[in-house]
């Protein structure tokens, strides 16, 4: 299972990082990339260092297990978890492109304290708040459940933690800011990860 999870996560890199960034080129001459906030050791500064760092020990957790380095959790390796693991994989990988396609021209990595987007309410963003996050927690879940050893389940953990942080230390506040009081009704009646919860 552990090429599966790898072969997935190419795919999940190659769409949702490659595909979509070139898309957003051809789009507005921009690839959307706006690198890590704040300055070295603030929480801003943790949340984008350590959403790459959840990534990469995600990574290490396949290549781990597929080198036969690390084993994988043994309650854990039933057929149909390992089955729910990739549908909730793929299911990650739609979901998130899905999302960045209804963002439109507002899609970035990261967040410039100076630019103005537009807010994005309609589509998948009128069901929670942070579609794109929600989907890439689901890829993470099922990469967790295909390869269950430690590792990747400390890769998920982290991306679970580094994506609350992004969302509530670095992207609210600024679209708190940049569009007051739509943003701030847009909380109210949307939930943040899950429809309803979070408002």
């Amino acid at each position: 299972m552990a090429v599966t999870a790898l072969v997935l996560y190419v795919i999940f890199g190659a769409l949702g990082f490659g595909w979509r960034s070139w898309r957003q080129y051809r789009t507005t001459g921009s690839t959307g990339f706006r690198g890590i906030s704040g300055r070295p050791g603030s929480l801003e500064w943790l949340a984008g260092v350590g959403f790459v760092a959840a990534i990469v020990v995600g990574l290490a957790g396949v290549a781990l297990q597929l080198s036969g380095v690390l084993d994988p959790l043994e309650f854990l390796t039933a057929t149909p978890i390992q089955l729910i693991g990739i549908v909730l994989a793929v299911v990650g990988i739609g979901a998130t492109l899905l999302a960045q396609v209804q963002m439109g021209e507002s899609w970035r990595i990261g967040v410039d304290a100076d630019e103005t987007t537009a807010l994005v309410r309609t589509g998948v963003f009128a069901l929670v708040r942070n579609p794109i996050f929600t989907a890439m927690l689901v890829f993470g879940a099922g990469i967790a459940l295909i390869i269950p050893n430690i590792v990747a389940i400390a890769g998920f953990v982290l991306l679970l933690a580094t994506i609350e942080l992004q969302v509530r230390v670095v992207e609210e506040p600024y679209l708190a800011r940049v569009h007051g009081a739509g943003y701030r009704e847009y909380c109210a009646a949307t939930g943040r990860f899950v429809p309803g919860i979070g408002r």
